[in-house]
């Protein structure tokens, strides 16, 4: 049993509902599938969602590196020698993580393929499904309050505001959003690095009453130092995203008591098997962990809900990035009720893009 044939092509995809962070407004996406045909048996899928201010990566660069790097590996290789196909592309394609997730996604696949489960139970079956939070950009406060209530009518009970512009407005928002949803619902911020140390303990302040279950990110991701200040003294924990893009990435900052919590993503880590590296850091150094996703069509998301429910200390998910993405030709591979994600009970990932 060998990779017969490795195929990459890009798929661009409008959102239904175009939002702001700190740094950009984003209405459409462009993901890159890629597909490994065995000489005999199923065919494995990966995703990769390149982000040029996250990842560092543009589809392009994915696509050539998929095809011109990538597919020469793997052309030939039998699948189940996943690791040492992953470790090549990881000196292959250092800058390029979401690439390394695609593939990995599609080993992964194939592996659950091959046995007849779902992945998740091949990674340790924790558990079969998980509260997911649902994402609300910067927009007017009113607005925000709208958004909020008409998401927690559709049955979400996590909701994450986005700010780091304005600490003032964004605690206004907040404390609004609070008011108006009640006491039961999960409410999260991230700021998306856009707060310097002082904004974020104001913003802190501002909104103890709030009861937030963290913040994210506050600080620039080049200044490390400075979510370490802000862990210090916030009586809130705070959860480091873009200042995590790998394995050394997380050591430094439980050695350094950076952060209470850790967003994981496969696009930054690079994929699952990288992730799970990740987590054990994590658990060891006590840090909770959140799996988090990029805008991802729904593979990329099944990919990011399998470790997820794999693993005990994974204990937050926000994995709505395919949310209103127009065209997605992997839809349906997530199954989403009263905000609970669970995968569908195929073999895999669970999900066949349709090409």
């Amino acid at each position: 049993m060998r990779v017969a044939r490795v195929e990459a092509w890009r798929v661009d995809m409008g959102l239904a509902e175009p939002y702001t962070i700190a740094y950009e407004t984003v209405d459409r996406v462009s993901n890159v599938l890629v597909r490994l045909d065995l000489d005999v048996g199923p065919s494995g899928y990966g995703c990769a969602a390149p982000d040029a201010a996250v990842t560092g990566e543009t589809p392009e660069a994915v696509l050539t590196a998929l095809r011109d790097v990538a597919e020469p590996i793997l052309r030939g290789a039998d699948p189940l020698r996943r690791l040492v196909h992953i470790e090549t592309l990881q000196k292959e394609l250092v800058d390029l993580p979401s690439a390394r997730a695609a593939v990995d996604m599609a080993l992964h696949d194939l592996l659950g393929k091959l046995a007849g489960q779902p992945t998740c139970r091949i990674l340790g079956g924790f558990r079969e499904r998980i509260r997911t939070s649902v994402t609300i950009g910067i927009l007017p406060c009113a607005e925000t309050v709208a958004r909020a209530l008409d998401l927690v009518g559709q049955g979400f009970r996590a909701l994450k505001l986005k700010g780091g512009l304005d600490a003032d407005e964004d605690a206004e928002r907040v404390l609004r959003v609070r008011g108006a949803v009640g006491p039961e619902i999960e409410l999260r911020f991230d700021a998306n690095q856009g707060y310097s140390v002082d904004s974020s303990l104001r913003f802190v302040a501002l909104t103890r009453g709030a009861r937030l279950e963290l913040v994210e990110q506050p600080t620039p991701r080049g200044q490390p130092d400075l979510m370490g200040r802000v862990v210090e003294s916030s009586p809130v924990p705070v959860m480091a995203d873009e200042s995590l893009m790998g394995l050394r990435d997380a050591f430094r900052i439980a050695r350094g008591d950076l952060a209470d919590m850790v967003n994981i993503k496969l696009m930054k880590a690079g994929g699952i098997d990288s992730a799970l590296q990740i987590n054990a850091v994590a658990r060891a150094a006590g840090l909770e962990v959140m799996v988090g996703c990029m805008d991802e069509c729904a593979l990329g998301i099944a990919a990011g809900l399998h470790f997820a429910l794999a693993r005990p200390n994974v204990v937050y998910a926000d994995l709505d990035g395919h949310f209103g993405l127009q065209g997605d030709p992997t839809a349906g591979g997530v199954l989403l009720q009263q905000g609970m994600l669970s995968p569908t009970s195929r073999p895999g990932l669970g999900c066949e893009p349709r090409c």
